[in-house]
């Protein structure tokens, strides 16, 4: 069928023609600020699952609801900066919300204060020991500048949650990749939002991460739990990964025969990032206006292989020898949780020499901790791909630590 027509969308983010079966997390969150700015407390959320399950799509489709609802959104892909990068991003993004709540010709007493609180929030001493801040602004005395990541912060969401307060307006800080964020960043989040929730502030954030966030956020801060939901992104049931198969076609006057809808199921077990890109696979195969079974099949070939070039192996290729190792061994043993021992065992070394490997590879994202000694893979199908893309299992072999020879003979 026609390329320029395909209503499929197999990229990182992009919003789907349909998006089906996230209706309850929509609707929470225009509860969410529509409870803020009726003076009302509500919990904030922070969505959690595996790749490609949409967590990022939800995000964006939160950020339309906020701006139709004149919210201000703050949009932030959360990476491994240092706690005076955050800062600086966090003092920049923020200005920005507050200059498009009230321009600065119009600015109360309130704006005044948040823009000065923001100057001390984002000053930030160079090299040479001078001061530099962003704009032209006199900094706070007292607030914003303690030096305390979430001390600060917590003044900086209280001064512009009250600009916003008087402007009949609402802050929305999104942020993806929470599972990125340092400790210390995601704490003061936390408590930034905590002291706004206790002065009914319209301010609020919404987190979206890997499984292993609700965990963090529980460390970081022993009210998460009461502060924040933490609903889990996963695969579609049927009738939704059936809408969200069909319907982009049928928007472009094309159908599936039942045989084809149900081997797209069963290839996809229902993760919307891969009903895009089987989707997409079959649209470019098939002769239309019907996609049959046969062209889903067909189609398989090139579905798998666009996934291993790009969704899987832009992962594996950050791995060492020794993480792919541990990776394929997983594999190995199964697409479920393992327990850490019996990867050790395939890997013919003892627990707490892999320790350290099986950190680094949590940290990077790959895996995650779904209970005590156990980890599993934060990519779905992730074991399949690992047994394609590393047919036999290589295990490197242990490095000894050289003795250091003594200068001189025995004493």
């Amino acid at each position: 069928m026609d390329s320029l027509r395909n209503p499929y969308t197999p990229n990182a983010g992009a919003t789907p023609e349909i998006v089906a079966g996230r209706l309850e997390h929509t609707r929470a969150f225009e509860v969410l600020l529509q409870r803020l700015m009726r003076g009302r407390t509500e919990q904030s959320m922070i969505m959690t699952g595996l790749r490609g399950v949409g967590k990022t799509v939800l995000l964006n489709e939160f950020a339309d609801l906020g701006r139709a609802a004149r919210w201000e959104i703050v949009e932030l892909e959360a990476s491994k900066h240092d706690d005076g990068q955050f800062r600086q991003t966090m003092a920049s993004l923020l200005r920005s919300a507050l200059l498009q709540m009230s321009p600065r010709k119009r600015w109360g007493g309130r704006a005044r204060q948040a823009a000065e609180v923001l100057t001390s929030f984002g000053m930030s001493v160079t090299q040479n020991g001078t001061w530099s801040v962003s704009w032209d602004v006199e900094p706070a005395e007292g607030l914003g500048d303690h030096g305390d990541l979430a001390l600060d912060l917590t003044d900086v969401l209280v001064a512009v949650g009250r600009a916003a307060q008087d402007q009949e307006r609402g802050v929305a800080i999104l942020v993806d990749e929470v599972q990125f964020l340092r400790s210390a960043q995601l704490e003061a989040l936390i408590q930034a939002l905590h002291k706004t929730v206790q002065r009914k502030l319209p301010i609020t954030f919404v987190g979206a991460g890997l499984p292993q966030i609700a965990e963090l956020a529980g460390d970081a801060k022993s009210y998460a739990e009461r502060l924040f939901r933490f609903p889990e992104i996963g695969s579609l049931d049927e009738d939704d990964a059936r809408e969200a198969l069909i319907r982009p076609a049928e928007l472009e006057d094309a159908t599936y025969s039942g045989e084809a809808v149900e081997l797209a199921l069963e290839i996809t077990k229902g993760y919307p990032y891969f009903i895009q890109e089987l989707g997409y696979q079959a649209w470019e195969i098939a002769p239309g206006p019907q996609i049959t079974a046969d062209d889903v099949d067909a189609a398989r070939e090139g579905y798998l292989a666009k996934l291993d070039r790009s969704f899987f192996r832009v992962r594996l290729d950050r791995a060492t020898a020794l993480q792919t190792a541990y990776l394929r061994a997983m594999a190995e043993l199964g697409p479920s949780a393992q327990k850490a021992s019996d990867v050790a065992r395939v890997l013919r070394r003892e627990s707490t020499q892999l320790g350290p490997t099986r950190a680094e590879l949590i940290d990077m994202g790959l895996l995650y901790t779904p209970e005590h000694g156990y980890a599993a893979f934060t990519v779905p199908d992730f074991d399949q791909f690992m047994l394609r893309a590393v047919p036999q299992l290589v295990i490197p072999e242990v490095r000894r630590r050289q003795r250091r020879e003594t200068d001189g003979a025995d004493a």
